[in-house]
């Protein structure tokens, strides 16, 4: 069975181009019964919400967000869940913004206390 995300905070582990999610930014998870969520806020981003499905360790979702400046962007995210030697998880991530030009992978880990 795999890890449940709900209750998790993941963070990425290094920063994307300038205005968008960087190391500074939390993901608070939520799972329910194959329905995944997440609010996340930090660095550029001011509040941003994503929400999507978890098949397996395979998970597809849609994201908005707003930054300090005051725009909104929206994109899509295929992750694959992994989980570390050391227990935590971490999600291998493709995505593209669909509301401007742009693409990317990223990767997220799970954070502990001492990291938040």
């Amino acid at each position: 069975m795999p890890r449940s995300l709900d209750g998790l905070v993941l963070a990425p582990v290094a920063d994307q181009a300038p205005g968008q999610v960087g190391t500074r930014t939390r993901f608070a998870y939520h799972e329910r019964g194959g329905v995944i969520w997440a609010d996340y806020a930090g660095g550029d981003v001011v509040r941003g919400h994503l929400v999507g499905t978890r098949e397996g360790d395979r998970l597809d979702f849609r994201y908005v967000q707003l930054k300090h400046d005051g725009t909104t962007s929206s994109g899509h995210c295929v992750s694959t869940v992994v989980e570390l030697d050391d227990g935590r998880v971490r999600l291998d991530e493709t995505w593209e913004w669909e509301s401007q030009q742009g693409s990317g992978t990223s990767i997220v880990e799970q954070v502990t206390e001492h990291d938040h």
